[in-house]
């Protein structure tokens, strides 16, 4: 969601933070996965590229500006919830980088719900279309 608005070396590390959070609780759920591939194609990142750990150190200079923070917490959360549930080591990793990006407990909190309303909203929409 809104990734394609992203500087190409934004996208990358996406990918790679996105990874970071798919392996934190040590479960590869397909869902996950699934989520990864389509922030890819989101965001045109070629399907060759290697995805893999990104070190939190220095990462809020990749992102220097607000919006692209909130997008990627925003979409890092959507990612936690892929698997039915935003596990503890998924939050703890999530919140570090909120820190780094010097977003306020409160404001995350407000993407963190409205995210998981959108996932809701989602699901419905998909069952009433029977496509779930």
């Amino acid at each position: 969601m809104w990734l394609s608005t992203l500087t190409s070396d934004q996208r990358e590390a996406m990918l790679r933070l996105a990874h970071n959070v798919i392996v934190s609780d040590g479960l590869l759920d397909p869902n996950e996965e699934g989520m990864l591939e389509a922030f890819r194609r989101e965001m045109g990142v070629a399907s060759d590229f290697e995805v893999e750990y990104l070190d939190l150190e220095g990462v809020e200079q990749v992102f220097p500006d607000r919006r692209g923070r909130l997008i990627v917490l925003i979409n890092l959360c959507k990612l936690s919830y892929a698997d039915g549930a935003f596990e503890i080591e998924e939050e703890c990793l999530i919140n570090e980088i909120r820190k780094a990006f010097d977003v306020s407990e409160v404001h995350f909190n407000m993407l963190q719900h409205w995210t998981k309303r959108l996932l809701d909203l989602e699901a419905e929409g998909a069952a009433l279309l029977d496509l779930a």
